[in-house]
């Protein structure tokens, strides 16, 4: 396993979170449940699948070999990092939301099981041949 490439995993891990706000605020234009917010996270749910698929293909089709479960939190803690400066500031705060109402929500840390398992998986099933992207080497260092 070599070190994350920074650059590479931020890049991707900003690209999903482009897709998941986009995916986020996009339902609210759509008001198909009563409850808006409940529709959110689960747009949200159902749109990280495909947008942590494309980041982690994005990262991996270089050729890169870091271990998924390191990369999956490394673009998770991005995410979150963008959405404490750019998505409670500008979408929940005007609501009636705030820091603590928004990462305290347990479907928030839903998504980021979700986020960073999609990761794992893709690692493990799609990483390109001859990458030692696995969670556990089967060799010792």
């Amino acid at each position: 396993m070599t070190n994350l490439h920074f650059k590479h995993a931020a890049l991707s891990s900003i690209i999903v979170y482009i897709i998941g706000i986009l995916a986020y605020v996009g339902s609210f234009f759509v008001p198909i449940m009563e409850d808006p917010d409940y529709q959110a996270n689960l747009v949200l749910m159902l749109a990280i699948i495909p947008a942590a698929i494309l980041g982690a293909r994005l990262y991996y089709r270089r050729g890169h070999d870091t271990h998924g479960i390191l990369l999956g939190v490394f673009m998770f803690l991005g995410a979150m990092i963008l959405d404490a400066v750019i998505t409670v500031p500008v979408f929940i705060i005007p609501h009636g939301g705030n820091h603590l109402t928004f990462f305290g929500d347990p479907g928030f840390w839903l998504i980021a099981v979700e986020y960073i398992a999609i990761v794992v998986i893709y690692s493990l099933t799609q990483a390109k041949p001859g990458s030692k992207s696995k969670i556990i080497s089967s060799t010792s260092a």
